[in-house]
């Protein structure tokens, strides 16, 4: 299940990614107010991204936090392993995260790793091909289709 920091993180970022150029930074209270996430929560996910270089921020008056990579460079992979860790269901199937389960005698028989695994890899593709720029355009195409 995706954590509520990981859900956050990428809400915020969509947030950012459709706040626009004109108007470049967005503070953490509009964020807050705009994506219903509590101030505090959200002040340590937009640190943690700022300092992984996904963000920039700006003190002042008209400043705030704004997008340091283009929407469309931002893979949902790179975000949840950065907030959540693991993307794997089991640490036998992780590939980042790797560790032997303790209560398993044989990993290469083992059906539940398997399942586990097939898991990681269809999780992984959808998140490696996905940006938070499409989740913008569907977003765009789903309110459109609403009216």
């Amino acid at each position: 299940m995706l954590s509520k920091k990981s859900k956050y993180a990428i809400k915020a970022l969509v947030a950012l990614a459709k706040h626009g150029s004109e108007m470049p930074y967005m503070r953490i209270s509009a964020i807050s107010e705009q994506e219903n996430i509590p101030k505090k929560f959200l002040e340590a996910i937009l640190l943690d991204l700022r300092n992984h270089g996904y963000l920039g921020s700006k003190l002042g008056v008209h400043g705030g936090y704004y997008l340091i990579k283009h929407p469309d460079k931002i893979i949902l992979r790179d975000i949840i392993r950065l907030t959540d860790g693991p993307i794997a269901l089991t640490p036998c199937a992780s590939l980042t995260f790797y560790e032997k389960c303790d209560d398993c005698s044989d990993e290469k028989t083992c059906g539940i790793r398997k399942v586990m695994t097939e898991v990681r890899e269809a999780t992984l593709n959808v998140l490696s091909n996905t940006t938070i720029g499409d989740i913008v355009e569907s977003e765009k195409k789903l309110t459109k289709g609403k009216r």
